[in-house]
This record gives structure tokens, sequence and C-alpha cells, in this order.
């Protein structure tokens, strides 16, 4: 049997206790960061605090009528939802990994909530990955402007916003570090433990985060550079109103007292 795994990022973060308490249907996992739910056999909901909403078993209308249910619990929710898919194919005689796929012999819930895990966690790199390259591409814009010129096209309040982008993401990623981690539940069960590593290897987890987490170091790095050569062009411009204003100062000292 063929079962699929659609996770979405919807928003930039989800309302998880609003959520649950309007929500009427018993949660069979659930804590202030997500909320996982068994709607019928063979039929998964998984709701996630960072903006995220995987669905497994569930058709293209009914995932379009969900998101109308969750949307007023949604903080800047998106017009346009990156996305992922995933198979999982049951009663194969072992556990194998393909291409957006995995062969399960007869997964149960423990299982199935830790491939929408991975889903959602592998939706939710692309998303950060998207923000970081969107920062690498304006840092490049003005270090490509420094090359040419020598100066920086930017003021005080553009920097402010740019630091404030950047520190944002960076914030972001770190309040959500968790979800890179392995469930308490992989520590105690083998099975569940090697299906874990599996997955993370075949959405290559470890290696994109690296990849966001350099990125966002380079940010840092040319932004306290912008910020340092700002800082050097404000002190002289002030270096040179001072000298304007003592030559002025002289200037009307020898005018109204001339020898």
């Amino acid at each position: 049997m063929n079962l699929k795994v659609t996770s979405f990022q919807i928003a930039d973060s989800i309302d998880i206790k609003a959520f649950r308490a309007s929500f009427r249907i018993a949660v069979s996992y659930g804590d202030t960061d997500e909320l996982f739910y068994q709607i019928e056999k063979d039929k998964y909901l998984y709701v996630f605090k960072y903006g995220i909403v995987c669905y497994l078993g569930y058709s293209e209308e009914e995932t379009g009528a969900f998101f109308q249910i969750i949307e007023p619990f949604c903080k800047n929710p998106y017009d346009h939802r990156l996305s992922d898919e995933f198979d999982i194919e049951t009663e194969a005689p072992a556990i194998n990994y393909g291409y957006n796929k995995v062969e399960i012999p007869s997964p149960n819930t423990e299982e199935l909530r830790l491939i929408m895990l991975n889903v959602s966690q592998s939706v939710a790199l692309d998303y950060y990955n998207q923000q970081t390259n969107a920062l690498l591409e304006e840092t490049n814009s003005y270090t490509q402007l420094l090359e040419k010129t020598g100066k920086i096209n930017m003021g005080g309040i553009r920097l402010k916003r740019y630091i404030g982008r950047t520190l944002n993401l960076k914030n972001r990623i770190l309040a959500n570090l968790y979800i890179f981690d392995s469930p308490e539940e992989t520590w105690e069960n083998e099975n569940l433990n090697k299906l874990d590593i599996g997955l993370k290897k075949t959405f290559d987890l470890q290696a994109r985060f690296r990849t966001i987490q350099e990125g966002l170091s380079i940010v840092k790095e040319n932004m306290e550079l912008f910020k340092d050569l700002l800082q050097n062009r404000n002190s002289l411009t002030l270096e040179w109103v001072v000298i304007i204003l003592i030559l002025v100062e002289v200037i009307n000292i020898f005018v109204h007292n001339p020898k």
C-alpha cells in the first residue's frame, strides 16, 4: 500500500495552544511546540509551532479545507507555501530508502510520526535556506558595489534593517533548533533510531543545516564590516563638521576683531 506525506510551510508561526483548544479532536501527542493527531486509520495530521503543517493520507481537497481552519491561528500566513512530498511503501520485506520514498514492512503510529517529522524538518530547512540565500544575495550586491566604487551605498536606517533581517532569521533558527534533534522515543527504541538515522541521511538534513549556518556566518561577517565602515564614515563626517565650525568661528573672530 502507498501512503503519501505532504508537508507545507504556511506561516511564520502557529499558535499551538490556541489551535489545540479550538480543534475538537483528541491529540495523540502534543506539547508547546507540536501537535500530532490520528484522524482515522492511515490518516494523520502534524502541526508545528514554526509554521508547518504535515498531512498523511489527506486528499488535496482536504488539505485545502484544513488550511482554512488553521489560518486564524497563523502569524504572517504565506501566499506561496513551500512544500515537500514523500511516499511510504508498506508491506516491504525490509526498510529501504529511495528517492523521495521509504519502503517499510508494517509501520506503526510512532514510525509514521517520525517520517512526518523528518519531512517537515526538510521543508523547514528549505525555508531557512531560501531566506539565507536572499540575505547572501543582498550582501553580495553591497560587496560588489564596494569593490567597484570603494563605497557602501547604505545609510543608517538601511543598515539597521539589514541587521534586523539577519538577526531575526538567526534567532528564529536558534529558537527552533530542537526540530533538528531526534525525538526522545528514538533513544529508547532501536528500530525507531535506525529509521530516524536513515531518514536524516535521505533528506541530508545535517549537511543542509550546516550550509545554512555557514551562509549566516558569511552574512554576519559582512554585516560587521559594513557597520564598521559606516561608523568610520560617520566619524569622518563629524570630524569635517567640527573643522568647518572651528574655521567659521576663526573667520568670525577676524571679521569682528580686525587689527
